[in-house]
């Protein structure tokens, strides 16, 4: 555990900001397996489109959970272990896809960014001005999760008119 680069928290414990990481570590595992496997079960119109953003969005997770994971053991801390964990620990859940329909799809990682971004607003919100490092790395990742938000939802609009348009022009 670093003594001096830990001594700079103040205002918080750090067993709290291990904590609130653990919970966002579990997220980001869950995010990125979500990512992983609709890209693979996705169909419909433009799909290929979805899967490209699905493995990059995937790759981001990814590098997330290592992000909080060295951030959790600079702190002294562990990351989750085991993946039971991460189902028990999560703040946003796993949106098991049902509908494999690329619009569905994309809804679903919608969703999930969205709670992403709530997250790590709230971990930026509380340890701003208490823990420089920890803000730094939620900054980070929470300008990512509202690229994705944005990546996710243009590609979904686009997909839904474009279907929209096709229907109207075959009436």
């Amino acid at each position: 555990m670093a003594r001096v680069g830990n001594s700079i928290i103040k205002g918080i414990e750090i067993s709290e900001i291990i904590k609130l990481l653990n919970k966002a570590y579990a997220d980001e595992w869950l995010a990125y397996y979500q990512y992983f496997i609709e890209s693979k079960v996705v169909k419909g119109i433009m799909k290929d489109a979805a899967i490209v953003e699905l493995n990059q969005h995937a790759a981001d997770e990814l590098r997330h959970a290592t992000m909080i994971a060295d951030r959790i053991i600079q702190l002294g801390g562990t990351p989750l272990l085991h993946p039971k964990d991460w189902i028990k620990k999560t703040n946003c859940g796993y949106g098991e896809p049902k509908n494999f329909d690329v619009v569905a799809i994309l809804q679903d990682a919608i969703n999930g960014e969205q709670c992403a971004i709530k997250t790590y607003s709230s971990i930026v919100d509380l340890v701003r001005d208490k823990d420089i490092v920890t803000y730094d790395i939620a900054s980070q990742i929470l300008a990512d999760e509202v690229a994705h938000e944005e990546d996710l939802q243009t590609l979904h609009d686009d997909i839904t008119e474009f279907v929209t348009d096709l229907k109207k022009s075959l009436k």
